[in-house]
């Protein structure tokens, strides 16, 4: 996957845009590559070494809850399988796991809806990893860590669809378009795209699918790496209207979920950012990860 460059304080700026509200559009840097946090100096690996098995800090004594959703999607997870270390989310999760001091014999994984995840209140996990993305109003509820990963949202559709011809955001106004409950896809609908007809809602993506290869919905408002995922495997008759533009008033950020005021909250964003230091973060989106360069932008 070719990478655009960016620099280094180029990234920071555009992390601090991670804060912004969920209404606002969402679109990412000029690459998909994973940003450093903006908020947390670049630490040595000595800085996560108090967060280890022995710290006391974990849900479960000795062992790291870790949580997802089911079913746990491709590019993100390989076979429904968080624990195995494969696809993306799931090998930035063993690899913050072994950051902190955690071999794969010291990982739960625990399976929990996405939108319970980002709810206020206490939680049975130590962290969560599902495409969470770090928005101002999630932080009034939980805690995130340094983000992970930049990406931009884009438009699925139905080749016999007269949305699949749109080359804007405005060509979309008129139809029927969905997107999964709570999520910033169903916000960049809502707040940049501002259809006449009111956005579905669907509680999963597999929902989703099924409504956009139904008829139900013309289009379909997913992330970029979901999209070729939807597109390529498992609605291979479906294709990538394009994406949206970037930077936008929006950059979105992934980034793990904790528990508000959460004692592992530091130890996790010391590791995403040591993870980003050594180039691993980079690498797994190379290994996981399409690129998205020649998807069309709906200016």
């Amino acid at each position: 996957m070719t990478l655009l460059p960016l620099t280094l304080s180029a990234l920071m700026v555009l992390a601090a845009c991670s804060t912004s509200d969920a209404t606002s559009a969402d679109s990412t840097a000029a690459t998909s590559t994973p940003m450093p946090s903006a908020h947390t100096k670049l630490p040595p690996t000595s800085a996560v070494g108090h967060c280890g098995p022995d710290s006391g800090l974990t849900h479960r004594p000795g062992t790291l809850t870790i949580a997802t959703d089911t079913p746990a999607y491709s590019p993100w997870f390989v076979d429904d399988n968080p624990s195995n270390g494969k696809g993306f989310e799931g090998a930035v999760a063993r690899s913050v796991a072994e950051r902190l001091g955690y071999s794969p014999e010291q990982i739960s994984f625990e399976r929990v809806p996405w939108a319970e995840a980002i709810a206020p209140g206490p939680k049975d996990f130590d962290f969560d990893i599902n495409q969470v993305t770090i928005v101002g109003d999630r932080r009034e509820a939980v805690d995130f860590s340094s983000p992970y990963y930049a990406v931009t949202q884009a438009i699925v559709a139905m080749p016999k669809s007269p949305a699949a011809m749109a080359r804007n955001l405005n060509d979309l106004t008129g139809f029927r378009l969905g997107a999964q409950v709570e999520s910033t896809s169903l916000a960049a609908i809502e707040g940049t795209i501002r259809p006449v007809h009111e956005a579905v809602a669907f509680e999963t993506t597999d929902e989703a699918k099924t409504a956009l290869a139904e008829g139900t919905i013309d289009a379909l408002v997913v992330d970029i790496p979901t999209g070729f995922q939807i597109t390529e495997s498992d609605l291979p008759d479906s294709i990538l209207v394009g994406q949206f533009p970037r930077p936008n008033t929006v950059t979105e950020f992934f980034g793990l979920v904790l528990e508000k005021n959460s004692p592992l909250t530091p130890c996790t964003s010391a590791a995403v950012d040591a993870l980003y230091q050594d180039g691993t973060l980079d690498a797994l989106a190379q290994t996981w990860l399409v690129d998205s360069i020649d998807t069309p932008i709906l200016e």
